[in-house]
């Protein structure tokens, strides 16, 4: 590759397919627990979970942090989390799942493994995950936070401090007819359309077709873009 130009794909890329990686740090060991499925839904996840539970002696209490996917809450998930009370799942907060520890561990595959990989199947794609993290069980690393979690909350503190004028003085700066102006819209229940841009705030030229926001019966919000 040329010094200076950045990667990028060539013209005979192909996608074989893809799969689902299930995968679970343990803090106290570095150790890695996964899985290869095909799909990401709650029957798949509670496998996983039955698999994680048998390398935790039964004695001992489990805590898992999840992120916010809608398969780890589907009912089924909690009605099996209520038949095993020794399992305490912990959400992190929207947007925030860098904050589980095995994300370390998914960059580290993807950075030293699958980027810039050839791949014939999916077959060779998950055979080379389980080599990894085969590989990376020999000589597992605990993870370890070095950074003081006080200066993280002062340099969030910073960052508002200095966005949070910024941005309301772009909002103070915006024209009136640009704000997010929105009245409810009641030409879907009558099956017309209005005939004007006056009529109806949120249409972006009159006679084409405009964003619309919010779920309700038959109504809905029509806003006005910027």
């Amino acid at each position: 590759m040329k010094r200076g130009r950045a990667g990028t794909m060539t013209h005979d890329y192909k996608r074989h397919g893809t799969t689902t990686l299930f995968a679970a740090l343990n803090v106290l060991d570095g150790k890695v627990v996964g899985r290869c499925m095909q799909r990401h839904r709650h029957p798949e996840f509670i496998r996983f979970l039955n698999a994680v539970k048998k390398t935790v002696p039964a004695t001992n209490a489990m805590h898992v942090i999840l992120d916010n996917h809608a398969a780890h809450k589907h009912p089924k998930v909690i009605a099996w989390l209520a038949r095993h009370p020794r399992i305490t799942v912990h959400f992190t907060p929207t947007s925030a799942s860098w904050l589980n520890a095995v994300e370390g561990f998914f960059a580290a595959l993807t950075k030293r493994r699958l980027r810039r990989g050839a791949f014939p199947g999916v077959v060779d794609l998950q055979a080379a995950i389980n080599r990894y993290r085969a590989e990376h069980n020999l000589e597992p690393r605990p993870f370890r936070w070095t950074a003081d979690p006080d200066a993280i909350i002062a340099a969030a503190a910073r960052g508002h401090q200095a966005l949070d004028p910024i941005h309301q003085r772009g909002l103070m700066a915006r024209p009136a007819a640009l704000l997010d102006i929105s009245k409810p819209c009641h030409f879907r229940d009558s099956g017309s359309a209005p005939s004007s841009a006056s009529e109806c705030s949120g249409w972006l030229r009159p006679g084409r077709s405009c964003r619309k926001s919010g779920r309700g019966n038959g109504r809905g919000i029509w806003r006005q873009l910027s």
